[in-house]
């Protein structure tokens, strides 16, 4: 392999000249919108109370603190900086992936435990709202399964939690069956969403190489590590789901580029028929599905496998007795019964995108912009060299976030629902160059959130 290409300090060169001016204008209005949403909901919840959440745009509550990880994150965010693209551009390739996944789970438990182990850790998924509440309630869970779509609406009785309600049951039924091996209760749970959301990291650098090339995915290694997103990442059960879809992805894009199609077609086809019972709004990830056989030249083999691979788990909940099609329909009547009734379309269209702007960083969306730019200037529909390749995948995420945000399902706590679409957008950064001010500027704004505001998740 060329050095040339490892080297950090060379620019991209697929991005456009006087690209820097335009990196930082494109900063300078995400600043804006956030400010504007900020702002605007700062009026708008003070006046009429309708959106919902304490300090918008994000939900949470304005406590500048500090905690027991606050050092651990310090140390972190400098080490990453200072030798996060020098150390991915010279490890051997899977040590690579071992690191960025070791790394990243340092970054996202020292953030959780900034707010310390109780209230960061082991409360989390306990509110009155999240999955742990009903752990009992699966008892008998093909029972529990039939009986699901009856306790969802508002005024059933024994409703659902909202998050419970708002999820197919495969979301809650994770933290059933940790409980039923043992490791029961919040601080079991809290971990086993940062120790398992985190290897997005690594799931997400596979899918690179293999879509695009190796330089670029190692150049994107130190962002995937110091996501701002990790603030929620640690502990919201949406971790967890951010990493099932990208290990989906992952193998998707492994069996269309020829690596045992058969099992990493059938196991990517399995992870997306999961995802379809932790989250609906995951179904959008179609989007970059299609992306990723475009990417693989359209072989159409693997997809027999990965068919195969996704009709077992529906097959599996339809048999036991959950209807998803019902389920989905009596979600959507319980959303505007709750919260998302009142919250008003026409200020969160636009303010979950100012969310979007805190939890993926201005080196994101200075990277975005260069996708675009690349993406704009490719000839053709299936790109050939590397950067527009990694412009067609990241660009894929940010159109089925779009598509969420203008479905009007998705008003206000964005900040954790879109971490799956967000963790996708981070690998436009490696058309950055300069990695490490733009680091800089990632860790700056993942500290000061989680230091500031005490997020709700």
């Amino acid at each position: 392999m060329n050095r040339d290409l490892l080297r950090t300090d060379l620019p991209v060169r697929a991005a456009p000249r006087g690209g820097l001016v335009r990196d930082l204008s494109a900063v300078g209005a995400a600043a804006l919108l956030v400010l504007a949403a900020a702002v605007i909901g700062t009026r708008i919840q003070d006046r009429y109370g309708t959106l919902r959440v304490n300090w918008p745009p994000l939900v949470g509550d304005w406590m500048p603190h500090t905690g027991p990880g606050t050092p651990a994150a310090l140390v972190v965010a400098a080490a990453v900086v200072a030798y996060g693209p020098a150390l991915a551009a010279r490890l051997s390739w899977r040590p690579l992936l071992l690191t960025a996944w070791g790394t990243s789970l340092a970054w996202t438990w020292s953030l959780a435990l900034v707010d310390g182990w109780s209230r960061g850790v082991a409360e989390r998924l306990t509110t009155r709202h999240e999955y742990l509440r009903v752990i009992d309630r699966f008892g008998d869970i093909p029972a529990a399964l039939r009986d699901f779509n009856g306790h969802i609406l508002i005024g059933t009785p024994d409703n659902w939690p909202a998050h419970v309600a708002g999820h197919p049951p495969g979301a809650t039924l994770t933290f059933v069956l940790l409980d039923r091996i043992g490791l029961g209760g919040g601080g079991w749970a809290g971990a086993f969403v940062i120790t398992v959301g985190t290897t997005a990291a690594a799931a997400i650098l596979i899918a690179v190489r293999r879509l695009a090339d190796e330089p670029l995915a190692r150049r994107a290694a130190p962002f995937l590590v110091l996501a701002p997103g990790a603030v929620w990442v640690g502990t919201s059960a949406d971790g967890w789901f951010t990493a099932v879809i990208a290990w989906a992805v992952a193998l998707l894009a492994l069996a269309v580029t020829g690596h045992r199609p058969a099992w990493t077609g059938f196991g990517s086809g399995l992870l997306f028929g999961v995802t379809m019972y932790l989250s609906y709004g995951l179904t959008l990830f179609a989007v970059t599905a299609a992306a990723v056989l475009l990417l693989g030249g359209r072989r159409l083999r693997p997809l027999a496998y990965a068919a195969a691979g996704f009709l077992v788990v529906p097959v599996v909940f339809t048999a036991l007795g959950f209807d998803w099609w019902e389920a989905y329909r009596l979600l959507v009547t319980r959303y505007y019964q709750g919260a998302g009734g009142v919250r008003p379309y026409g200020y969160w269209v636009w303010a979950n995108l100012a969310c979007a702007v805190l939890v993926v960083g201005p080196a994101t969306v200075a990277g975005l912009r260069r996708a675009g730019a690349v993406s704009a200037g490719s000839r053709t529909l299936l790109p050939r060299s590397p950067a527009p390749r990694l412009a067609l995948l990241v660009l894929s995420a940010l159109l089925a976030l779009l598509i969420a945000d203008l479905s009007g399902m998705s008003k206000a706590e964005t900040e954790r629902i879109w971490l799956p679409f967000a963790f996708w957008l981070l690998p436009a950064c490696a058309l950055l160059p300069g990695p490490r001010a733009w680091l800089a500027g990632q860790a700056v704004l993942a500290l000061l959130l989680n230091h500031l505001v005490l997020t709700w998740w």
